[in-house]
């Protein structure tokens, strides 16, 4: 049997197999409380027979917030609304953490608390618009977070880990990729502070070690993960030494014995069939001594190279999910894929959410 479909042992969870569902936001929180629906826990129970699952990023506070109709873990109501999710995956067989997450500049006064400025790591206007409740609007530039602030945040994502704990996840991954506030702290062409989080590539890794440090302390390592999107850059978000700043985050990682570090990237046609030469997976699995989760447009034929050459333990599926709800045993039987409705990626209730149609037995 191909490695794909074995059994794997994540810190102490069995895995029935190797696909992991990635996480995708896809903004059904539909109420003022900003909790998961009903619909939520079948969406996700739906998709139970992966290895594992990853939620969409959750909120980690009021201050975190920058997508409409996105979910939290701040709350009771938040909570108790995960727990219904939770218990629906568990009874079908299933495992999953939930990724904590805080967006940073990528939000809105209109999307922040008393109207106001996003928080980040320097006061640099990101291109784009967001959705607010007054329709798109530009981003504006962002309040760099004062280390009072810091200190806050680091003790918000140890407030949501713990949450996530009694709302029944079996671990939490932290976000710290495509741009959000911790990759943001990381890279030096958003990190632009001259204090303690600022300058080498030690004091921008220092908010997200002490983020790390505090998730801890709700969930032992080896059920935290850390999801890094090395070569991923927004634009005007990069870093001038990108492969040497990650190099540095990926080996101090070691020291923590975490449940799997989530390398993010996107896997072009023509990576697929040549890892060692195209993609950063093999300069992060030569540095990394844990278990490694590879994820970005991968194919079942892909994942399966990469998984034979060693290069990763797990691989994990986006988009794929969205629209095949038993996509492992449709990799499995080699059944077709459904086809994705892209116009319902986003809102929208039940409608290309839990109506893709199952394989047919």
């Amino acid at each position: 049997m191909e490695k794909l479909f074995q059994p794997f042992d994540l810190s102490g969870i069995t895995l029935n197999n190797r696909i992991v569902m990635a996480p995708m936001t896809r903004r059904r929180a539909e109420n003022d409380q900003l909790a998961v629906e009903d619909i939520t826990a079948t969406y996700y129970e739906q998709r139970s027979s992966a290895g594992l699952l990853i939620s969409e990023g959750s909120q980690i506070s009021t201050r975190a917030y920058g997508y409409t109709n996105t979910p939290g873990c701040y709350t009771r109501e938040q909570i108790e609304a995960w727990k219904i999710v939770t218990d629906a995956v568990h009874k079908a067989g299933g495992r999953i953490f939930l990724q904590l997450w805080h967006v940073g500049p990528y939000s809105h006064p209109l999307l922040q608390p008393n109207g106001d400025l996003p928080l980040a790591a320097s006061a640099m206007q990101p291109e784009g618009q967001v959705l607010t409740p007054e329709g798109h609007k530009d981003y504006v530039t962002p309040k760099p977070m004062t280390e009072k602030e810091i200190h806050q945040t680091v003790e918000d994502f140890g407030r949501a880990a713990a949450n996530a704990k009694t709302a029944g996840f079996d671990g939490v991954e932290i976000h710290g990729a495509h741009g959000y506030v911790v990759d943001q702290f990381l890279r030096d062409g958003t990190n632009k502070r001259t204090d303690d989080y600022g300058g080498s590539v030690e004091n921008r890794s220092r908010f997200l070690f002490m983020i790390v440090d505090k998730v801890i302390e709700s969930w032992s390592a080896d059920r935290t993960g850390l999801r890094l999107s090395p070569s991923f850059e927004r634009p005007g978000a990069g870093d001038s030494d990108q492969a040497n700043t990650f190099r540095y985050v990926v080996e101090k990682l070691n020291d923590y014995q975490l449940a799997y570090l989530h390398i993010s990237e996107m896997i072009s046609p023509d990576m697929r069939s040549n890892y060692s030469d195209k993609t950063a997976l093999p300069l992060y699995r030569s540095i990394y001594n844990g278990t490694m989760i590879s994820c970005g447009g991968h194919t079942k034929e892909s994942a399966i190279l990469a998984l034979n050459e060693g290069q990763t333990d797990l691989v994990a599926f986006g988009k794929l999910f969205v629209s095949n709800p038993d996509l492992a045993e449709r990799f499995l039987k080699d059944g077709p894929l459904n086809e994705t409705d892209k116009s319902t990626l986003y809102h929208g209730g039940t409608k290309g959410y839990i109506d893709y149609p199952f394989l047919a037995s």
